[in-house]
């Protein structure tokens, strides 16, 4: 008999923690997905008050940039008809890392996959795990259209563990926040004659310009440079500009940058991803 109870007792135990486990997964993708990646700034459509309610990334909002390309952003949700309700686990995550349907399609722009090829598997799991949870929502979108040629893949597939950097490592980690779960680099980097980030050479460097509902917008220079970038702003005068919309004259900032969503980036986050601005290399606009 108590043998009986032993095992009981453990099989219990193990089931509370795979369900903390679990949860934990859910939440940790619920606050990259809702905070850093901003997902919902492309993927929830949009009226002239904001988010449309009801429809938090169902997609279909229109991201247009002249002469290259007009995207519609695709339906994230569970819904088995217009969404991804029937995709494996697998399927979603080859979408987002390697930017390919499970019909073996290719995923275009914007989607940074260059940036989303190195989240870490752990993210990765939570991320799925939370999209798995969100609410359902029917929502057939249109073709996107495309002026410029398109690779055939964004590289071969992934076949290796990718962890993400300690957070102890602060400059590491806000490289991390930056890159693979943010893409700050790729709105705030100038294009090449090849339609790709200079990363390379460029950095930071900002330029790149917006159309919208909201006028033009022109990505700002995020380099150390003290004139045109970020080299004379305090960490608190960053920090307000990226949750807050508000530059360093009090002046409101515009879209696309996702100030509703940054502005749930956890403290120790932002600060991290203050260390890293301070490290970029001053660049000049071009």
């Amino acid at each position: 008999m108590n043998r009986i109870l032993a095992v009981a007792a453990t099989a219990v135990t193990l089931a509370v923690w795979s369900g903390a486990a679990a949860q934990s997964a859910v939440e940790r993708g619920k606050y990259l997905v809702e905070s850093i990646m901003g997902c919902g700034n492309c993927h929830t459509p949009m009226g002239p008050n904001g988010p449309l309610p009801g429809k938090a990334l169902a997609g279909g909002l229109e991201l247009a940039h002249p002469g290259m390309f007009t995207a519609y952003s695709t339906n994230i949700t569970p819904d088995p008809e217009t969404g991804i309700g029937k995709w494996t686990d697998a399927q979603i995550k080859v979408a987002i890392r390697e930017g390919r349907r499970p019909d073996g399609t290719l995923i275009r722009p914007p989607m940074p996959f260059q940036l989303y090829r190195n989240i870490a598997d752990s993210d990765l799991d939570a991320i799925v795990a939370y999209l798995r949870t969100v609410p359902p929502v029917k929502n057939a979108v249109p073709q996107s259209s495309y002026q410029i040629p398109l690779p055939p893949n964004y590289g071969p597939p992934i076949d290796k563990v990718i962890e993400a950097p300690p957070k102890t490592d602060k400059l590491a980690y806000g490289a991390y926040l930056a890159g693979p779960l943010g893409h700050c680099v790729e709105c705030h980097t100038p294009m090449g004659a090849d339609h790709r980030p200079q990363y390379a050479t460029l950095l930071g460097a900002g330029g790149i310009q917006f159309p919208g509902p909201w006028g033009l917008s022109v990505a700002k220079n995020i380099t150390s440079d003290p004139d045109q970038g970020l080299g004379k702003w305090t960490d608190a005068e960053i920090e307000r500009a990226i949750r807050k919309g508000i530059d360093r004259q009090g002046q409101p900032l515009k879209p696309p940058m996702g100030f509703a969503y940054y502005d749930k980036i956890s403290a120790d986050d932002m600060a991290a991803l203050i260390a890293w601005l301070r490290s970029l290399p001053p660049k000049k606009t071009p």
